[in-house]
């Protein structure tokens, strides 16, 4: 039977659920299966913060995976007397110390000014190209549709990472990638942190400890004096999250697959 068979019967609000089950069918497959997976974060910090869990259990499950940071991360202080260069320098060596405590061994730095990234077309093709080279099975990053959301890099790093998923598949868009050897590649699905409406919900339980040891190497933007604070409400609301799938702490995601990014009046609800 086709989908438009199997809600002939239904009044409105049954058939758009049975739109959703189907529609919905496979995501939470997502990364069960997945063999590479990229991670674009706005600054450093943002995924280890967001996903650190999820990334640290997929790294020990033999993922390989990727972290893209779009800003150098020069912005973050609120010490008039630290120079923005210095910091920037500062955070790239914090990174690179928390991803080696999640098992990330790769990570790309696109090095766009902190708190003025724009979704340019630029900025796009190189996550394009990325893509094409890395050729993951799920790209994760950061919700831009997050209500309320006030920074810059935030949304536009949503954004391009969602535009970049979706227009790799074509081989006329970046067309240079294919002079340079780099061929189209369809992502199997997106997935979205810090977001309002999640669908999939990852069990941390395990790697919370390791998580949190990963964001407390972010020592410029977390101190250790008062680390505790942090600690104590990403605690609270991973166990919020954990909660829904009735688990001790648990990292929460927006899951869609490159169909729901365009024309998808219903994507919000799955």
């Amino acid at each position: 039977m086709t989908l438009e068979e199997d809600i002939s019967p239904f009044e409105y609000d049954k058939a758009y659920k049975t739109i959703l089950k189907a529609e919905s069918e496979g995501l939470n497959e997502a990364f069960k299966n997945a063999r590479k997976v990229l991670c674009v974060q706005p600054h450093p910090d943002d995924n280890d913060l967001a996903a650190g869990g999820l990334v640290a259990k997929l790294s020990e499950q033999g993922c390989k995976v990727t972290y893209v940071t779009m800003t150098d991360g020069e912005m973050g202080t609120l010490n008039p007397k630290m120079r923005p260069e210095e910091l920037a320098t500062i955070r790239r060596t914090e990174q690179k110390e928390a991803a080696k405590i999640l098992g990330v061994k790769n990570l790309i730095w696109l090095n766009y000014r902190d708190s003025e990234l724009k979704s340019t077309i630029e900025a796009r093709n190189k996550l394009i190209s990325v893509i094409r080279k890395f050729r993951p099975n799920v790209i994760l990053t950061v919700d831009p549709w997050l209500t309320y959301e006030a920074h810059p890099d935030h949304i536009a790093t949503g954004f391009l990472a969602a535009e970049a998923a979706f227009f790799a598949t074509l081989p006329h868009a970046n067309s240079d990638d294919m002079k340079n050897g780099l061929e189209p590649h369809t992502v199997g699905f997106i997935a979205f942190y810090w977001t309002r409406k999640p669908n999939i919900y990852v069990d941390i339980t395990d790697h919370m400890k390791i998580k949190l040891k990963a964001v407390a190497s972010h020592k410029s933007q977390f101190p250790p004096e008062s680390f505790k604070k942090l600690e104590d409400t990403l605690k609270a609301y991973f166990r919020l999250m954990g909660k829904k799938i009735g688990v001790k702490y648990a990292e929460a995601f927006k899951v869609l697959s490159l169909r729901h990014l365009h024309c998808c009046t219903y994507a919000e609800d799955l």
